[in-house]
């Protein structure tokens, strides 16, 4: 059994650190052109991406030797530093306001996107809360997720919020909730997902676009078409590293969530089914490290994240294959972005840390 979970970290290890490795270099690709019209640098973007790299994998450090257990006592503190952090973003002269949104503050040394922190103080707190047999928390669950999920939606995010949801509604059914609770949250959650697309006519066009990429061309179905040029392009095999032409500035936000374009596009059909590949095995042996983890809290932990990267990972994959509406999610160790890396990066750790001490 101890080989076997020494092989399920080696595992893990290698994923995130391949990953992370191919997602500099696929940045730096991605980026060069764009980075040296905008400041006149082609390593601007790549400067950035080492530099969060460095700080997440010394997280990853930290939490692999920082006994996980520890953070069932920290799990309450953390989570409110963390609706700390969601509120301060609204804070004229803390908050940054870019593009239309409150989704950064500014620690003058560093920009910490808040929503990424609250993803895994969320699932540490649930995984420290669902540990324990308890009845009638059902009402409790609802009125702290909520309480996230509307912060985040506020700044607005709602890409964040859907997988901080999907996270606490998959730990909250592996704690054994019935399933009639769930039932019962359907036609809420369509009803409050209705309600946020009414009231903001972007979200109501990309769901239009998506169901006709036809759709004003020009403007709101633009990125989409782009996307489905660039993966058509890569064919089988793709264009071949550094050849892609949709990285010249002609797709949208091609260093962060449609960064998976720009790889489809130059290793094609093939390369990209070995990317996916990679984040389907880091689940498996992920939920691996959950079942044989040895206390409750572990499981939930392990569980938890696992959670958290796949679901990430999966409705980026999706949006970037037209199966969901377009979503700002980024792609996991891939994307461009510190506060994403550097959270993945240390919850991985937290995950080596749980198989370390596994039966």
């Amino acid at each position: 059994m101890r080989s076997g979970m020494k092989r399920n970290s080696l595992l893990v290890l290698l994923i995130a650190l391949f990953l992370t490795i191919f997602g500099l270099f696929m940045i730096y690709d991605a980026s060069s052109y764009v980075s040296f019209k905008d400041f006149g640098d082609k390593y601007h973007y790549i400067k950035d991406q080492i530099s969060w790299a460095v700080i997440g994998l010394s997280g990853l450090i930290f939490f692999y030797l920082f006994d996980y257990k520890k953070l069932y006592l920290l799990s309450l503190p953390i989570l409110l530093f963390s609706i700390v952090l969601l509120i301060l973003v609204f804070l004229p002269g803390v908050g940054v306001y870019i593009l239309g949104a409150h989704r950064w503050i500014n620690f003058k040394f560093f920009i910490l996107q808040s929503s990424e922190f609250a993803k895994l103080a969320l699932t540490i707190f649930l995984a420290a809360w669902f540990s324990n047999r308890e009845k009638g928390r059902f009402l409790a669950f609802l009125l702290l997720t909520g309480i996230v999920i509307a912060l985040i939606i506020a700044e607005p995010d709602m890409g964040t919020a859907i997988i901080i949801l999907l996270i606490a509604l998959t730990m909250y059914f592996l704690s054994g909730a019935p399933l009639r609770q769930f039932f019962g949250m359907v036609p809420v959650v369509a009803i409050l997902g209705f309600l946020a697309v009414k009231f903001e006519p972007y979200r109501a066009q990309r769901l239009t676009t998506f169901f006709d990429t036809n759709a004003s061309p020009q403007t709101y179905s633009y990125h989409v078409r782009q996307i489905l040029i660039a993966l058509g392009s890569g064919g089988l095999t793709g264009v071949g590293f550094g050849n892609s032409l949709q990285k010249y500035a002609y797709l949208p936000e091609s260093t962060t969530d449609s960064i998976f374009a720009i790889i489809a596009e130059e290793v094609g059909f093939v390369g990209s089914a070995l990317i996916l590949g990679a984040y389907a095995l880091l689940v498996l042996v992920g939920f691996r490290i959950a079942e044989r983890a040895k206390d409750s809290f572990g499981k939930f932990l392990a569980a938890g994240i696992t959670t958290l990267i796949a679901v990430q990972a999966l409705i980026n994959l999706a949006s970037q294959t037209a199966l969901l509406p377009l979503t700002g999610v980024p792609l996991p160790f891939i994307s461009y972005g510190g506060s994403a890396l550097i959270v993945n990066l240390s919850a991985i750790g937290i995950l080596l840390n749980i198989s370390k001490q596994s039966k």
